[in-house]
Formats: structure tokens, C-alpha cells, sequence
């Protein structure tokens, strides 16, 4: 995903007040209580006066609902999206049976997406947790902060990683120029190795899923050195699998860079 999306990215001709409407609709599909109009325009740091707009519009449509205190939350037409839009790709339908063999291993498994500079975790799973606990668990979270993260970004060129942390603070880096670096290594290595909380021998591996990429996959736990060619081949066999499972969708996808080792300095 280099040329072709920054040529799509080059000829886009983007509507401020479309984008405006999805950040808001986003702020409120993530807010965990009902918000009022001023707090989500301070969150998303948009003129109170369009986010009450945008509010009475995404109302009038459905998507959200105003609460008796005047606050608002998700609606029913929110859950609608949400489900119509699962089931059309088929993604995560297509993904459990592979990251459920996962599991035996003993460690978390997880799969996300990337949405600007934080990764939608589709399926996260802790050792023991119920398959049907495991979906869509956890909010957004920072891309650069996690092993999956790190490998979508990877698969970004640089001219996309500086448009999406133009003027904002990266997670866990100084500088652009610091996690441009990293994300090189994620490439040149194939997969990431990414230590987890700062825990002693506590890591993340992950990798891509698509070509182009469209998702990742990793594992979470005490995975020592010796323990990477095993997890590595169990991953890229589910990723195969799930890329395999999507045929009736369209063209068979094959692995990208099945090589993605980034590891942080202990």
C-alpha cells in the first residue's frame, strides 16, 4: 500500500463538513457515557455551535439519541452501521476459526484495523476469555504504542505515517523522524517483536494480513527468542488462512512482507 494509495490520497478532493460529521459520529461511538454537545465539540475541538448541528443531524437520522439530561449517545441506526458493515466484509466471520487456533499457545490474541493513529481492535482475547468476550472489547488505542499498530503503520509509506502525526504528539517517540526509523526496521524485518508494558520478557508479535493490507494479527505473552520461528509460522499460517477464506469475495490475497523485528531497547 505505497504508490497506489498515495496517488488515491493526491487526486482526493476531501469535504471538510463530511470529515466533520465522522469525526463527531466516531467521538460518539467510542464515548463510554452519554456526552453533552460542548464536551464532544472540546474532545474532537470543533465549534460547539456545528458539533450541536451535526448532533441534531446524526439524531434526525437515528445514529444517535439525546438522553433526558440533553446529553447524547449511540443510537440504534449506530448499531445497524455497525453490524451491516461486519457482515459485508465478512472479515471478522471469516478470521475466528484462525485465531481461535491460535489460542493454544496460552497467550492474548488479537486482531485490529487501523483508523488514522489508533488501531480498532476486532478481536482481543486474553488466556480463557470466551470467544463471544473477545469481540470488539476494546476502544481505539495508539497505533504507535502496540505490535499491531506498529505493523499497519508499516505497511504505510512515510509520506502517509507524516500526514497522519502532522502537528500531534507520537505515542512512545520523540520525534517523526524517530518512529520513521522504526517502522523501517518493521519492514526490513517482516514482522514486529514489540515488549509489552515495559514487563520483563513480556512481547507482542504481529503481523499483516492482505495485499493490500487491510488488517494485522498478533500474539501477546512470554514469548522468548527461542519461541519466535514457531509463533511466526503459526501466524503467518492463520493470516494465509484468513486471506484464503475471502475468495468468494473476490481474488485470492497472498501474505504481504511475510518477513515485519521490531524491538524495543531493554
Amino acid at each position: 500500500m505505497r504508490e497506489g494509495a498515495r496517488g488515491a490520497k493526491a487526486g482526493a478532493q476531501p469535504n471538510q463538513s463530511l470529515i466533520d460529521g465522522i469525526t463527531v459520529l466516531q467521538a460518539l461511538a467510542i464515548s463510554t457515557e452519554p456526552v453533552g454537545c460542548r464536551e464532544l465539540a472540546r474532545r474532537v475541538d470543533l465549534d460547539p455551535t456545528k458539533v450541536n448541528r451535526l448532533l441534531k443531524t446524526l439524531t434526525y437520522l437515528g445514529i444517535a439519541r439525546q438522553t433526558s439530561d440533553r446529553k447524547y449517545r449511540p443510537g440504534s441506526g449506530m448499531t445497524v452501521l455497525a453490524a451491516q458493515s461486519l457482515f459485508a466484509s465478512g472479515l471478522l466471520r471469516r478470521a475466528l476459526p484462525a485465531l481461535e487456533g491460535l489460542r493454544r499457545f496460552g497467550h492474548t490474541v488479537a486482531m485490529g484495523v487501523l483508523w488514522r493513529d489508533n488501531v480498532s481492535y476486532l478481536f482481543h482475547a486474553p488466556p480463557n476469555m470466551p470467544e463471544t468476550d473477545a469481540l470488539g472489547r476494546i476502544g481505539l488505542y495508539p497505533a504507535t504504542r502496540g505490535g499491531i499498530g506498529m505493523a499497519l503503520l508499516a505497511a504505510l509509506d512515510d509520506l502517509e505515517v507524516e500526514e497522519t502525526y502532522a502537528g500531534h504528539p507520537i505515542p512512545g517517540y520523540d520525534d517523526l523522524p524517530q518512529l520513521l526509523s522504526a517502522l523501517e526496521e518493521v519492514r526490513s524485518a517482516g514482522y514486529v517483536r514489540l515488549r509489552v508494558k515495559d514487563e520483563r520478557e513480556q512481547h507482542t508479535v504481529a503481523i499483516t494480513i492482505g495485499t493490500p493490507v487491510y488488517a494485522a494479527i498478533g500474539l501477546s505473552g512470554w514469548i522468548p527468542t527461542v519461541a519466535m520461528p514457531e509463533m511466526l509460522d503459526a501466524l503467518r499460517e492463520a493470516a494465509r488462512r484468513i486471506e484464503e477464506s475471502g475468495d468468494e469475495r473476490g481474488p485470492q490475497l497472498s501474505l504481504a512482507d511475510p518477513a515485519l523485528d521490531y524491538r524495543v531497547a531493554v
